[in-house]
């Protein structure tokens, strides 16, 4: 029973391993670095309203063999160039922003000198090898190990500040004001998993899963392997948060918008307020933390451009997974040496496209899990169509707010 529990769990792992990065170390710390406990109500709801959306993908994957990506083609060719046009805009620089936040913690981790554009490299370089090595198979069973050391590290970070800390706690639930504080607070909805077509990258993964273990999973078993994910994304997200509020609130510091500086104040706050030993713990956590994303985002993109170029030209093309993926990562390592120091304009517009994309990929997911493409039996019941479409009101309004914040 445990090994076909341990087999079952696979693209649920990689969507929290892919969700799990800048979201978490980043944003939910600072959440709890500025605002205590305050923000709990937040994190939790938007994990509530982007619930169906996400779960969609593994859904529709299960009930119909099919990717969402082969959903849009039905839906219209211009859906799926839309895709297309909008993963080649953005899958470059936030590639690029995970690995160079990755390489920095991987610098503060191991003590190696060298520049962040060498270790974003070689942190590319070996990521590729892992993938050749033994490809989803092996990808997916790595992320297992990996969310787990993540997981046990942040738990006993966690535990660690709880036992050092002589403040008070605080549950009392804040409504940001003032245009940074809400400003901060946008970012942290919108980026609270992750950005919505992951849910394309998790169909994927759950159709590769299929020809993998030959055997196709059941929409119950993508379901319950997605909400383990999901929960588990959440669970660290508080965790963070929690480590944020014990360790940095009211400490008095300036923390950097950067997500680079940040990392480096994250660790050497942790280690000045809970001691030297424990830098490895919050160290390990860090650098997991960000490597899973890099990872994940290194496999994930290369799939959805190799699927959607197949759809659209599937007599014109011979673009396969691997040409995607090295043309990613020298696209990558490009906009490294040569942009750097504009990295934060970069992210900003990848960030503004996934903001405004976010209704998009709603609808679609949630027009073809309830729609003729579906089985009738594997459609969502009342109370997720509800959900869905309460979560597509609030997305239109949180990209309207979200403009007016620019």
């Amino acid at each position: 029973m445990k090994k076909s529990l341990l087999n079952l769990l696979g693209p649920g792992i990689l969507f929290a391993g892919a969700a799990i990065g800048v979201s978490h170390l980043v944003q939910s710390t600072r959440a709890g670095a500025d605002f205590g406990f305050g923000l709990l109500w937040a994190l939790l709801l938007v994990h509530i309203i982007k619930y169906p959306f996400f779960q969609f993908g593994p859904r529709y994957a299960a009930a119909t063999g099919e990717t969402l990506l082969d959903g849009y083609k039905k839906l219209g060719k211009g859906v799926l160039i839309s895709y297309f046009i909008l993963n080649i805009a953005t899958m470059f620089t936030i590639q690029a922003a995970v690995t160079i936040v990755s390489a920095s913690l991987a610098s503060n981790l191991f003590g190696f000198s060298f520049d962040l554009v060498t270790w974003s490299i070689l942190i590319m370089f070996v990521s590729i090898v892992l993938l050749g090595i033994g490809k989803y198979k092996f990808l997916d069973n790595l992320m297992k190990y990996i969310v787990a050391i993540l997981t046990i590290s942040t738990i006993v970070a966690v535990n660690i500040a709880l036992f050092k800390t002589n403040k008070g706690f605080s549950f009392q639930q804040i409504i940001p004001s003032g245009t940074a504080q809400v400003t901060f607070l946008i970012a942290f909805l919108g980026w609270m998993p992750a950005p919505l077509d992951i849910s394309i990258w998790h169909s994927l993964w759950s159709v590769e899963k299929d020809k993998v273990t030959f055997e196709k999973i059941k929409p119950k078993q993508a379901i319950f392997d997605f909400n383990f994910g999901y929960i588990g994304a959440l669970f660290l997200g508080v965790c963070f948060v929690m480590l944020g509020a014990l360790v940095m609130y009211q400490s008095g510091e300036s923390f950097s918008s950067k997500g680079i500086t940040f990392a480096s104040q994250l660790i050497y706050l942790y280690t000045k307020n809970l001691g030297e030993f424990s830098s490895v713990f919050i160290g390990v956590a860090a650098f997991t933390t960000m490597f899973s994303t890099t990872i994940t985002t290194l496999d994930a993109s290369p799939r959805a451009m190799e699927k959607s170029s197949f759809l659209l030209f599937p007599k014109k093309t011979k673009l396969g997974y691997w040409f995607w993926l090295i043309l990613l990562t020298l696209g990558t390592s490009v906009i490294l040496y040569y942009f750097l120091s504009d990295m934060i304009f970069l992210v900003r517009i990848a960030t503004v496209l996934s903001f405004l994309t976010a209704p998009f990929y709603a609808i679609l997911n949630y027009i073809l899990i309830t729609g003729k493409y579906t089985p009738q039996k594997h459609r969502p019941g009342i109370g997720l169509r509800i959900l869905s479409l309460v979560g597509i009101v609030f997305l239109f309004g949180f990209s309207i707010w979200f403009l007016l914040s620019l």
